[in-house]
């Protein structure tokens, strides 16, 4: 799973519109990360005890669009772990049971049972022996929305089943059904075991009104038409997963074929997207062949089908063979001229189909062998596709968010101690375990890397597995013990904090790398490359740093052009180097090359820009290979120094005007707004226009930045076009500093469109900002729901960290700003009557 909403790092932001200035800490969602508590002692959580075993669930599912609730009728069968059972636990939350009985051939035997709200304790119609299986029957309704209502059931916003504008109520917003089932939420609207170490086969029967189109977990083997209207799906699923992968999806959607060895490969998107359905999804059928030939196994299922959903809870879920992904996937066409934003989920998702859904976790204390591996993706599938600044610029990313939250370096990878099973979905079992893999891959070697993943999962196909396992399975193939990397890294906490100095002795011919570890923790061990540079020479030298202070000493025939630590740029720690001098950077940035040797060098001169050798540094930057290094470059360089800007004039214009990359050429396009230039100001204006979003945005904020009254009127006439991204957003924080109420349909109208995340959270200040010069009551009021609404649609377990930030910054700033505004207004009854309307909404 790749989780958005549920995603939280703790962050500072600072958005300052026309001299309001606001100041506030929130949780910053990010790609699959959650701070989370830490491990809490005393509270084991142990593996799932399996008394009995999942084997085939069946089941009919009926729809009320009006209630939100499902009709069900399932039959279970399961079989005793080990033990001889006279009696099982389901787990059911939140139903309305109506029958419990034991299936004998073609007839039913009720029997006893017990229900609390979330569990069915059933007692057999006899003691049943290993080996020997039994069906039970229920016929129940799962009630989602009802959950979280009182009574003995506490639940929280993990209702398992969606619907999703049920009734059709909300203009322009699709009728749509989809459940989630990770963690344990499956069991809300289909009874059965709801852990991770069970799995079965399965078959649906889904009833849906005919004008609908439904995916769910293995093939469509038949579609009935029925007398009421309704249309019978018959899913049948023929290889055992967990019930957390368990899926269902309905709504009205185009359906694109692909094929990959002819199996069938499809993408579910809402029907204006259709024909740019295989530009988002299109390289699927190719990362299941190269996700086959670094694994050496087969894509294990039948087919593969991807489903887009409106107000989806996380980022994408790998229900096994039917993907679920945030309705963000959904790009139009001028969108992807700035890149498939969602193309490493699209790998993430897809890995699970073999870390995750063939071999998954035994509980989810061991996450890691699912998520770490699915992230890992993204950076193997970047660099096979796109080359190695890409993957090494995604590895990059996903290092800098885990370092990034000093509460996750307090938790080991795999835990069997926390306060909730969601705290294991954080920057740890996603961000570090990735890095963790990548490092092992690199200390390995790849051949041996992927040899090792193959034989683990053969081994435990279509089971469960930890990383013990896993550990086992890369020890046998590669002869070597890695006890102490996995002690380290998966079992402990925390990282490598490095001190690094260089020097060298002129006398003696001896460079010296001196490395303290400064983290509290014991020191690490760690296979260290260092690269001494000659001219473009290089001599490697492979040694193990494993104590807190250590010193290391070559031999050289001079003074070294450049002492490179970790030449491979693959350890997972923080590091501050000293005694390195420019041209030591200079010469890395030019020989040593890497992704991340260039972003160092570019970022020790951003620092030194009093020097003309690291301003051509970051010239010679703006025309690097990679096209994010380009933009840091652009970001770096000080345009307030009158002699970097006048350096860096020709090389922004140039990549302004023809840059490949449309965001390399948006920044730049940033830039050109500090020259008082007319030539610049007429490319400004004809980019307001370009197809890119991204070129478009960025040219409306830097035409508003040389000239407010164009800068208005530009956005006024594009914002009777279509608009999205940063166009729409730039348009929007336009409109938010003219702050005029006709113009307030258009702001809400995009903000209310934002999927939940990270941008909604960003963007809620123009939204506030807004509200606060706002004069007309109605339009407050207006702008004030919108806020709102952004408050209540999130998750009842994050609410701590959001409702403060709505409430104590958003909604009581503005009332703050209102009350200043009620003594200096023509009409200060109106301006209370704002007042009290925007505390009534504070809770």
């Amino acid at each position: 799973m790749l989780l958005k909403a549920k995603s939280v790092i703790k962050a500072m932001y600072v958005k300052k519109l026309s001299g309001l200035l606001l100041i506030f800490v929130f949780p910053a969602f990010l790609n699959a990360q959650s701070v989370t508590n830490i491990s809490v002692p005393g509270v084991y959580r142990a593996v799932p005890e399996k008394l009995n075993d999942l084997v085939h669930t069946k089941l009919e599912a009926r729809f009320d669009y009006e209630k939100s609730y499902l009709y069900g009728k399932v039959w279970i069968t399961l079989e005793p772990h080990f033990y001889s059972m006279d009696s099982l636990l389901l787990d059911a939350k939140g139903m309305e049971i109506k029958v419990v009985a034991i299936v004998n051939r073609n007839t039913t035997q009720p029997l006893k049972y017990k229900y609390d709200g979330r569990q069915i304790n059933i007692r057999l119609n006899k003691k049943y022996r290993k080996g020997e299986q039994y069906k039970i029957y229920i016929d129940y309704v799962a009630k989602p929305n009802e959950l979280a209502k009182g009574g003995s059931v506490a639940i929280k916003d993990d209702k398992g089943l969606y619907f999703i504008n049920p009734m059709g109520t909300v203009k322009d917003k699709p009728t749509q059904i989809w459940t989630q089932g990770e963690t344990e939420s499956t069991s809300v609207w289909c009874p059965t075991i709801d852990k991770p170490n069970q799995k079965s086969t399965q078959e649906f029967f889904l009833i849906v009104p005919a004008k609908y189109v439904t995916l769910s977990n293995g093939k469509l083997l038949q579609q009935q038409k029925n007398a009421d209207g309704t249309r019978t799906d018959y899913w049948k699923m023929d290889h055992p997963h967990a019930p957390y992968l368990f899926f269902i999806g309905i709504g009205d959607y185009a359906i694109i074929k692909d094929t990959y060895k002819g199996k069938e490969v499809s993408y579910y998107v809402e029907k204006e997207y259709a024909g740019v359905a295989k530009k988002i999804f299109g390289n699927t059928p190719e990362m299941m062949a190269f996700f086959e030939k670094i694994t050496g196994v087969n894509y294990p299922w039948s087919k593969y089908a991807q489903m887009t959903a409106r107000d989806y809870v996380s980022g994408a879920m790998e229900n096994t063979t039917a993907t679920l992904h945030q309705e963000s996937a959904q790009q139009d066409s001028r969108q992807l001229l700035d890149g498939n934003e969602w193309e490493s989920t699209i790998a993430h998702e897809l890995f699970h189909h073999w870390f995750g859904d063939y071999v998954t976790t035994k509980s989810w204390s061991n996450l890691t062998v699912n998520e770490s591996f699915a992230n890992l993706s993204q950076v193997l599938w970047s660099e096979f596709k796109y080359g190695k600044d890409a993957g090494d610029a995604e590895n990059f990313k996903n290092m800098q968010q885990y370092l990034g939250s000093p509460e996750d370096a307090k938790k080991p990878l795999v835990r069997f101690h926390y306060k909730d099973k969601e705290d294991m979905f954080d920057l740890v079992s996603y961000q570090k375990g990735g890095r963790i893999l990548n490092m092992l891959r690199n200390f390995l070697g790849d051949d041996a890397f992927y040899a090792g993943l193959n034989a683990y999962l053969t081994r435990h196909k279509f089971g469960t597995a930890e990383a013990h396992q896993l550990r086992l399975a890369l020890e046998e193939v590669s002869g070597r013990d890695l006890n102490w990397f996995f002690n380290q890294w998966y079992f402990g906490s925390g990282h490598p904090k490095l001190t690094i100095d260089y020097s060298y002795n002129d006398s003696t011919k001896t460079a010296t790398v001196h490395v303290k570890q400064t983290q509290t923790e014991a020191p690490f061990i760690l296979p260290v490359a260092i690269d001494i540079y000659q001219g473009k020479e290089k001599q490697r030298h492979q040694v193990w740093v494993d104590q807190k202070d250590q010193t290391f000493a070559f031999t050289v025939a001079g003074r070294p052009d450049l002492v490179n630590f970790d030449g491979d740029k693959i350890l997972l720690c923080e590091k501050v180097e000293n005694g390195k001098s420019l041209n030591n950077f200079i010469h890395q940035y030019n020989v040593a090359g890497s992704y991340l040797d260039r972003r160092e060098a570019i970022a020790a001169c951003a620092a030194l820009q009093d020097s003309v050798a690291a301003v051509d540094l970051l010239k010679n930057a703006l025309r690097d290979r990679y096209y994010e290094l380009r933009i840091l470059a652009l970001h770096s360089a000080d345009f307030k120094k009158e002699t970097v800007k006048q350096a860096l004039e020709a090389n922004v214009f140039i990549i302004a005007k023809g840059d490949p990359e449309p965001k390399v050429r948006a920044e730049a396009l940033i830039a050109l707004s500090l020259y008082d230039k007319q030539i610049y100001k007429d490319l400004i204006l004809r980019s307001v226009n370009d197809s890119s979003y991204s070129v478009a945005g960025a040219a409306l904020v830097s035409l508003n930045q040389l000239d407010k009254t164009q800068g208005y009127t530009a956005a006024k006439t594009l914002s009777s076009g279509r608009t999205k991204d940063k166009l729409a957003e730039a348009i929007s924080n336009v409109f938010a500093e003219n702050s005029k109420a006709e113009d307030l349909d258009y702001v809400l109208n995009w903000y209310n469109g934002l999927p939940f995340g990270q941008s909604k959270v960003d963007n809620a200040n123009t939204v506030a900002y807004y509200a606060i010069q706002l004069q007309n009551t109605d339009a407050v009021k207006k702008a004030t729901d919108a806020l709102v609404a952004f408050r209540d649609q999130i998750p009842s377990a994050y609410q701590k960290d959001i409702y403060p930030f709505v409430n104590n910054v958003l909604l009581k700033t503005i009332a703050t700003q209102k009350l200043t505004m009620k003594n200096l207004a023509a009409d200060p009854v109106a301006i209370q009557e704002q007042i009290d309307y925007i505390n009534s909404k504070i809770k």
